[in-house]
């Protein structure tokens, strides 16, 4: 899937540079930087489990500028553009308006990886928001948060690839994507919140105090 979207990358754009999750390229002096997770959801995958995607982000000196989530099996293609919007299968989407009682988490799934400062910041959260999700894929988490189909999510540990696009379709449609300090500087592996614009500062107030 990985050597598909680069060979067809390249046909357009082969000067641009290429960060891909499964193999390595020359550092171009382009101000373009493609994104790609071929297989955002890869135990889901392996296991017959119906949630991961491909999921591709367009960096243009060091800001988001582009991003697409296709989920192959629903067949939902999600795109945005900065200034122009987020869209999925070409029609207009935008984040939820729930406060954080009603609101649905969708929270980090390697929750043994930083086990301490996770289990902290859910037992924090858990008590605040109506229920808690976890999909194994950043793809279909983000992508449903840019919808509205849920309203936030917090992860710890995602790298890049996991989350360039799906950033840019939270902020075009209409929500936040930071780290954990309010930060919109993206880093090649970093925690962050993703949600809607109404839960954004109580989220962010939490989890500085984890």
């Amino acid at each position: 899937a990985e050597d598909m979207v680069i060979k067809m990358i390249r046909q357009s754009f082969p000067d641009d540079n290429i960060l891909a999750e499964e193999s390595i390229h020359k550092k171009t002096s382009s101000p373009f930087t493609w994104i790609i997770d071929p297989l955002d959801g890869t135990h889901n995958y392996i296991r017959g489990v119906d949630i991961f995607g491909t999921s591709i982000g367009v960096m243009h000196n060091g800001v988001m500028v582009v991003g697409v989530i296709f989920m192959p099996v629903s067949k939902e293609l999600y795109a945005a553009q900065i200034g122009k919007g987020a869209y999925k299968n070409g029609k207009r989407i935008q984040v939820s308006d729930n406060d954080l009682k009603t609101s649905t988490l969708i929270y980090d799934s390697t929750i043994a990886v930083k086990k301490g400062s996770m289990i902290k910041a859910l037992d924090k959260l858990s008590s605040r928001v109506f229920n808690i999700r976890m999909y194994g894929s950043t793809a279909r988490s983000l992508a449903y948060i840019a919808e509205g189909k849920a309203d936030l999510e917090v992860e710890f540990n995602d790298k890049i690839w996991d989350f360039a696009a799906g950033a840019v379709l939270i902020s075009e449609a209409g929500g936040h994507f930071t780290d954990f300090n309010g930060s919109k500087k993206y880093r090649m592996r970093q925690p962050y919140i993703a949600c809607n614009a109404r839960t954004y500062k109580q989220l962010l107030n939490i989890l500085k105090s984890v």
